[in-house]
C-alpha cells in the first residue's frame, strides 16, 4: 500500500508549518488535522481550515485523502478560524438572554420604570399573554437546542456569539420594555385581533416544532448525511410541497401573529429583520439543495411559496 506525504502550508504567508509523513490512503480530512494538532497543539482541529487551495473553500472533515485531486505528496493550506465554541453553548446563550430580559421588564423590577411602578403589574391582559408567548417561544427554542437539533457543525467563531446576543438581547430589550411599558395601550380591535394573532402564533409554534422533528429525523446520530426532506404523515410538514425551509416560514408567522396580538412597532420592526435575514438563509440552503440533489422538486421556494 502506498502511503501519502503531506505538506500543510499557511494559507496567508505560504510558510510551511508541518510535515506529515506515511499518511494513509484513506486517512480523512480529520484524521490530518488531529496530526496538526500534535505538532501545534494551540490549533485544535475544530480551529483549522484546510484547503487544497490558498483561497479556496475549507475541505469537509469526512473527505478522504485518495479521493483528492492531490499526488502521493500532498499540499494543503491551514487558515485559523480563531477561538471556537460550541453551537449548542452559542444556541443557550442567545435564547436564555431574551427570556430573562423580557421577564425582568415584566415585573417591572427597579430602575427600568418610574420607581412607582416597581413590582407592579399591567391591568391589560394582553400583556400578561404576550409574556407567556414570548417566555414559550425562547424556552422551546433552548429545549429543541438541547433535545432536537443535531447540528452539521459542532462549532462556531467565539466572536459570533457576541453579535448574536446583541441582536436577540438587544431586540428582547427593545420590545419588552415598551409592551411592558404603565402607558401601553391594547390593539385596536380588542379581543378579537388579540385571539387571532394567538391562533396563528401558535399554529406556527406547532408548525415550527413539527418541521424540526422532521429535520432531525432525517439525519441520524452523530452523522452528517444531508436528504432531501418530505412531507411526513404531520399535517404541518405538508408545506415542504411546496418550500424548502418551512421552518423560517413559521417562525415569520409566529413573529407575524405576535406584531398582530400587541401591536408594537419595535415587534414590528424584529419580525421584519429577522424576515430578511431568514430568507436570505432560506435561499442559500434552497441553493445548496439544487446543487446537490438532481431530482430537487422544482416546485418549492425558499421561504414563501410562489413568492420568495
Amino acid at each position: 500500500m502506498k502511503h501519502y506525504e503531506v505538506e500543510i502550508l499557511d494559507a496567508k504567508t505560504k510558510d510551511k508549518l508541518c510535515f506529515l509523513d506515511k499518511v494513509e490512503p484513506n486517512a480523512t480530512i480529520g484524521e490530518i488535522k488531529s496530526m496538526f494538532h500534535k505538532s501545534h497543539p494551540q490549533w485544535y482541529p475544530t480551529r483549522q481550515s484546510i484547503r487544497l487551495d490558498a483561497k479556496g473553500k475549507s475541505l469537509k472533515d469526512e473527505d478522504v485523502l485518495q479521493q483528492l485531486p492531490v499526488g502521493t505528496t500532498a499540499t494543503f493550506y491551514f487558515r485559523d478560524l480563531g477561538a471556537q465554541i460550541s453551537w449548542v453553548t452559542v444556541f443557550l446563550t442567545e435564547y436564555t438572554g431574551p427570556l430573562v430580559l423580557y421577564l425582568m421588564f415584566y415585573f417591572r423590577v427597579p430602575f427600568i420604570y418610574a420607581s412607582k411602578y416597581d413590582f407592579s403589574t399591567s391591568k391589560h391582559w394582553v400583556v400578561h399573554l404576550a409574556c407567556m408567548c414570548h417566555s414559550f417561544h425562547f424556552l422551546k427554542r433552548n429545549l429543541e437546542t438541547l433535545f432536537v437539533h443535531r447540528f452539521s457543525h459542532g462549532t462556531m467563531p467565539l466572536r459570533n456569539i457576541f453579535k448574536n446576543c446583541t441582536y436577540y438581547w438587544g431586540f428582547a430589550a427593545w420590545m419588552a420594555y415598551y409592551i411592558n411599558h404603565p402607558l401601553y395601550t391594547p390593539p385596536i380591535y380588542g379581543e378579537q385581533q388579540i385571539r387571532l394573532a394567538l391562533i396563528l402564533f401558535l399554529f406556527c409554534q406547532i408548525g415550527n416544532f413539527s418541521i424540526h422533528i422532521a429535520l432531525r429525523n432525517l439525519r441520524p446520530p452523530g452523522s452528517k448525511t444531508r436528504k432531501i426532506p418530505y412531507p411526513t404523515k404531520n399535517p404541518f410538514t405538508w408545506i415542504f410541497v411546496l418550500v424548502s425551509c418551512p421552518n423560517y416560514t413559521y417562525e415569520l408567522g409566529s413573529w407575524l401573529g405576535f406584531t398582530l396580538m400587541t401591536q408594537c412597532l419595535p415587534v414590528a420592526f424584529f419580525t421584519l429583520v429577522g424576515f430578511i435575514q431568514m430568507t436570505v438563509w432560506a435561499k442559500g440552503k434552497h441553493r445548496s439543495y439544487l446543487k446537490e440533489f438532481r431530482d430537487y422538486p422544482p416546485l418549492r421556494s425558499p421561504i414563501l411559496p410562489f413568492i420568495l
